[in-house]
């Protein structure tokens, strides 16, 4: 395949109509564009788990390949000062207008400028979502857990569409033979940092309820720098959501992304936000983006064409630019499937009280998990999770994970040419996964109940998510290996994929596993 270099094309003229007071554009603008386009062997959008894998492997078949990522590079600097803190945030924290969106009090809105921060905080109807942007996606701020979702809980989300024993025995160990993931060694686990951590799988024994250290995508020997004064604080202080300053998380800029762009094979174009994806002719597609600033400016617009078009923008990204294509007519073929089975992965954060000290400020990203999937109304996983600014040495906060239906679903509106989620949060299925949690939660305080604590359960929220999931689902908008139906050559491998959990357990591992398996068949079969 012949190598191509991809060069700064002359600035497009933006060329739109008025809809009802706002800006849209029209077919047949998106038409001349594509006809100045830059022609590339494969584009990937998106630089997530997803697209890193798609990204790397492309780049070992010897294809050319671009990487379109919305947000910036986030280079660790000597100083370790690179991200901004949960103590004290700024421009660098939140995407654009993010900071703005109120969330349950998690988020509040704040005075900081609009910038390209590294998390983008999501208002949609009945849930608040986040999502990384960055080179390295949700890498970049999510807990670091690789967790590996059992046998019964995988086939009761993909109905045994997809081997289970692929996945165990081929997929999951190439994602970990890139990652290195490892539970938290001994000296670290004993340390007062991670007083939660003991807590935690003490109170699981004592409830009969299996507990167990989880594997942490992290640098270990860099937590104990932090511990020793060596390194910044970041992990034992909980940081996580803005970054980790002190170079713990192997985020994916620092393994598959980094070893792809050594290859040579492929370019990362940092700032460059996809708006629109329009078929030009049978099997070739035009894909329309802003080059922006940090400050969210456009730039310039840009037009890229290729036969080979990979989306891994995230559940968000993915399905708002596909319901958006469909709506407008430049991808018309997608099915009705589109932007629907969408789910959160049965999140939920919740809070006990009256328990023995937990020093609950300190010791994360993440380390354990307490596993409930007998649990009669649904299979449940908790997390303790470090609550930064917790003084109550009683609490302890936890990260839920549950099963259940995806019933969200995305819609698109012609007046603000955008596309919004609706979760219909009180929907009795809906309400059932919060149920499930109260349950666990319920078995965990009966058993540790004793003269000294009576622990209580506080509170449990299910109104935001950390894993947005599904939206472009296998088996529905897509076949089983992620090529979208009716257009050869466009491919979805990334969290939208997936019908709205990923069995109980983080979804990191089982996206970029996916993403392997997809890409593998993609490869073999359609760039002969």
């Amino acid at each position: 395949m012949n190598n191509r270099y991809i060069h700064r094309r002359r600035f497009l003229k933006a060329s739109a109509f008025a809809l009802g007071g706002y800006t849209v554009t029209s077919l047949d603008v998106l038409r001349s564009w594509a006809n100045q386009s830059e022609p590339i062997d494969a584009i990937v959008i998106g630089s997530g788990f997803g697209g890193a894998v798609a990204a790397l492997r492309l780049a070992q078949a010897g294809v050319q390949t671009l990487v379109l990522e919305r947000g910036r590079r986030w280079t660790l600097t000597e100083e370790q000062n690179t991200f901004s803190s949960l103590r004290a945030p700024d421009s660098r924290s939140f995407w654009l207008n993010s900071s703005s969106v109120p969330l349950l009090g998690v988020f509040k809105p704040a005075a900081i400028d609009d910038c390209t921060g590294v998390l983008e905080v999501l208002g949609e109807n009945g849930i608040g979502v986040l999502a990384g942007a960055g080179v390295g996606g949700g890498s970049l701020v999510y807990s670091a857990a690789t967790y590996e979702p059992t046998r019964a809980n995988f086939d009761r989300v993909f109905q045994g569409s997809i081997s289970y024993d692929e996945m165990a025995e081929v997929y999951y160990p190439r994602v970990r033979s890139i990652l290195k993931p490892s539970p938290i060694p001994e000296d670290i686990l004993a340390s007062d940092y991670y007083r939660l951590t003991r807590i935690t799988l003490e109170q699981a024994a004592n409830a009969g309820l299996p507990g167990k250290l989880l594997d942490m995508n992290l640098d270990w020997d860099v937590v104990r720098q932090e511990i020793s004064g060596e390194r910044v604080p970041s992990a034992i202080v909980g940081e996580f959501l803005y970054g980790n300053n002190s170079g713990c998380k192997n985020s994916l800029d620092r393994n598959y992304l980094l070893q792809a762009e050594q290859s040579g094979f492929v370019q990362i174009l940092p700032l460059h936000v996809v708006t629109d994806i329009y078929e030009m002719s049978e099997h070739r597609y035009a894909v329309f983006c802003n080059q922006i600033d940090e400050g969210g400016n456009v730039l310039q617009k840009r037009t890229f064409t290729s036969k080979h078009v990979f989306l891994a923008a995230g559940s968000m990204g993915t399905s708002k630019l596909l319901v958006k294509a469909k709506a407008k007519g430049t991808l018309p073929k997608l099915n009705d499937a589109v932007g629907k089975f969408w789910g959160g992965n049965g999140d939920t954060l919740g809070l006990r009280v009256g328990l023995p000290p937990t020093n609950p400020s300190q010791g994360g990203p993440l380390s354990a998990v307490i596993e409930d999937h007998a649990n009669p109304i649904a299979p449940t996983a908790l997390q303790p999770y470090p609550k930064w600014n917790e003084t109550r040495q009683d609490y302890l906060y936890s990260l839920g994970f549950s099963i259940g239906s995806a019933k969200g679903s995305f819609q698109f509106d012609p007046f603000t040419n955008s596309v919004r989620l609706t979760w219909p949060i009180y929907d009795p299925e809906i309400i059932q996964l919060r149920q499930a949690t109260l349950k666990t939660y319920q078995k965990l305080n009966q058993a540790n109940t004793n003269s000294t604590y009576q622990p209580k359960t506080a509170r449990v929220l299910d109104e935001i998510t950390l894993h947005p999931l599904g939206g472009a689902v296998l088996g529905k908008v897509c076949d089983f290996y992620g090529r979208v139906k009716g257009y050869k050559g466009l491919y979805v491998v990334d969290g939208a994929m997936i019908p709205g959990y990923t069995a109980c357990a983080n979804p990191s591992l089982t996206i970029a596993a996916l993403a392997e398996r997809c890409i593998e068949r993609i490869i073999a079969d359609d760039f002969v």
